[in-house]
């Protein structure tokens, strides 16, 4: 019987307590080398180009379209905790071997451009995996707690790790954010060998039979809730989850900043992820009118970011931003993993990714050339409106 209430109460378990703690040094890394990517290419290897932090987006996020069959099999079939130690391990190597190549000025755009697919290829299979192995943890009762606070993990080294990626390039080079991240994998992999095994909740996995890949996709469109989630992540996934290019080019083209204050913009939003995120570990689960409510904030948030007239307001805009983005793609996650039956959570969870992720190589290049021919606020408008559009979806529903 579960005794533990509060928005902590996932804490509780001496599993989770080790996972989060690994996450977290992790997450601090990987937002460092998210800044860290978008200002080598927008200031070093490019001069302002948007449209080429667009194909670095859409090469490092597009392998969650392309390798979705795949995907969600491995995770519905494979050993999750195996699985982690592959995927982890790999984006740790990728990360070094980037730093080095930048440390060593021998970087060019095309090794961006590779490296971020290769990391892309590595996260497609890790994102479903990391997600559902959240249920072997702590099991169904807490499952949306523990979402929450995952969330919450992200999101807090999200407000740290862009500020420290943006001291760092300033101090001693973008190289080294790099080399930080890759170590920062070694917490994870700790982590993941020292987990109570007999204490996981294992999921049920999938049987193996003709047309599994594709069960999914059938499972989704069989479900009228899971087609109108599936429709809203489309939109907003594909127009308005782009804030590299949002934050990077407003900062940059818009109020001129360097490279300290990018950093505090990318933490500023942040702050608003980290409120959604203990709001959300407060809700036993999440509802359709959550999602529809924070489609609806998200949207009036960016349109509202967008004319902003200086950084310090556009700072504060993000935040509302912030709280109203995870509001949403936590939701769908818990809503989507609580609805599904285990066997299928893997692949629907593939599917959820590949949407709110994956369709960034049709949107990113789309709001990178916005942001380059009629400016940054023309293209943070049109996240504005996918927001907007998304909520209209569910109000039809």
């Amino acid at each position: 019987m579960r005794t533990a209430r509060g928005p902590f109460r996932s804490l509780v378990n001496f599993n989770y307590r080790l996972w989060a703690a690994g996450a977290f040094v992790s997450n601090v890394g990987t937002w460092m080398q998210r800044v860290a990517q978008d200002w080598l290419v927008l200031t070093q290897l490019t001069h302002h180009s948007a449209s080429a932090v667009g194909v670095v987006m859409s090469l490092q996020f597009g392998p969650q379209l392309l390798l979705l069959p795949w995907t969600g099999y491995a995770a519905d079939h494979l050993e999750k905790r195996r699985l982690l130690m592959v995927t982890q391990a790999a984006m740790g190597i990728l990360a070094l071997a980037l730093g080095v190549l930048t440390i060593a000025h021998l970087v060019h755009l095309w090794h961006v451009y590779l490296f971020a697919f290769l990391f892309g290829c590595a996260s497609a299979f890790d994102a479903p995996v990391r997600q559902t192995f959240v249920t072997e943890l702590v099991g169904d009762a807490d499952l949306s707690n523990a979402v929450a606070l995952n969330s919450t993990s992200f999101n807090s080294a999200r407000m740290l790790g862009p500020a420290v990626a943006g001291f760092c390039i300033a101090a001693v080079g973008t190289g080294w954010a790099f080399l930080v991240n890759g170590l920062s994998f070694g917490a994870v992999l700790c982590s993941l060998n020292l987990l109570r095994v007999r204490e996981l909740h294992v999921s049920e996995r999938a049987v193996r039979a003709p047309g599994g890949l594709v069960e999914g996709f059938r499972y989704v469109w069989r479900r009228e809730d899971l087609r109108v989630i599936v429709v809203m992540l489309f939109l907003i996934g594909t127009f308005g989850l782009n804030f590299p290019i949002f934050i990077s080019t407003m900062a940059v083209s818009v109020f001129h900043l360097g490279a300290e204050r990018y950093g505090l913009l990318s933490s500023s939003m942040a702050v608003g992820t980290v409120i959604g995120a203990l709001l959300a570990a407060r809700r036993e689960r999440p509802y359709f009118r959550h999602l529809r409510t924070s489609a609806a904030v998200f949207g009036a948030g960016c349109l509202l970011a967008a004319s902003m007239p200086d950084y310090r307001l556009f700072a504060a805009a993000l935040v509302i931003v912030g709280i109203a983005a995870l509001t949403f793609t936590n939701g769908t996650n818990t809503f989507m993993q609580l609805s599904t039956e285990p066997a299928m959570r893997g692949r629907v969870m593939a599917i959820r990714l590949a949407l709110a992720l994956g369709t960034t190589p049709i949107g990113a290049p789309i709001v990178g050339r916005i942001a380059d021919s009629a400016g940054p606020r023309w293209a943070l408008a049109l996240g504005g409106l996918s927001g907007l559009l998304a909520a209209l979806v569910a109000l039809w529903q």
